[in-house]
């Protein structure tokens, strides 16, 4: 309604200065228009006086009917316009409020989604490294158990392999000493001196 009430202020202001402007116009102009030979301009004669009298309220009625219909329109179109402006500037505020908003949290979230990538990878590695730690042992384990089995096996084979060895051994010393003596030798003797010389060899 302010902004109403000052585009009527300012819209007379700007109407009623033309009118003074018009009538000292008129005023200075017609002693020269009637010298000149002018009628229409003679003030001395009353149908000029009264033609300019008509004519100044038929001015002023036209500029009351605009200043009282068509100017409040006119503010209140200016009012609206503005009205319209404003709130297109509040939305447009508004939406780069949100977009603001919206742009933070996806920085948020995209940090949070690289935080949350790193400690899977991480996760991910160390599982990975436990599991190879675990195969490492496991396989360790399997092959310390065969390398024992291994041994274990190759001692029983020794054992076998030396008690041949013994057999083989006191046979043949005995064939030896009754070839070379002509006389049988005593068989424990022989294997006594045997496995004293199989354990001389395997110390």
């Amino acid at each position: 309604m302010r902004g109403a009430t000052g585009v009527n202020r300012r819209l007379a202001a700007s109407t009623t200065a033309p009118l003074l402007a018009v009538g000292a116009l008129l005023a200075v102009t017609a002693s020269s228009a009637r010298a000149a030979g002018m009628p229409q301009l003679d003030f001395r004669n009353p149908l000029t006086i009264w033609q300019v009298v008509w004519g100044a309220v038929i001015f002023l009625l036209l500029y009351l009917v605009l200043s009282r219909s068509a100017l409040p329109r006119v503010a209140s179109v200016l009012d609206a316009r503005r009205s319209r402006i404003e709130g297109d500037l509040e939305a447009a505020r508004s939406a780069k409020n949100g977009a603001d908003r919206a742009i933070d949290d996806l920085r948020r979230a995209r940090r949070r989604a690289a935080a949350e990538a790193q400690a899977n990878i991480d996760r991910v590695l160390n599982d990975a490294r436990e599991a190879a730690a675990l195969r490492t042992r496991e396989m360790n384990d399997r092959l310390e158990a065969e390398i024992a089995a291994a041994e274990a096996q190759l001692a029983q084979e020794r054992t076998r392999a030396m008690g041949a060895m013994r057999v083989v051994a006191a046979d043949t010393a005995l064939l030896l000493v009754e070839r070379v003596t002509g006389q049988p030798a005593r068989r424990g003797l022989v294997e006594m001196r045997v496995d004293a010389a199989l354990a001389g060899r395997t110390a």
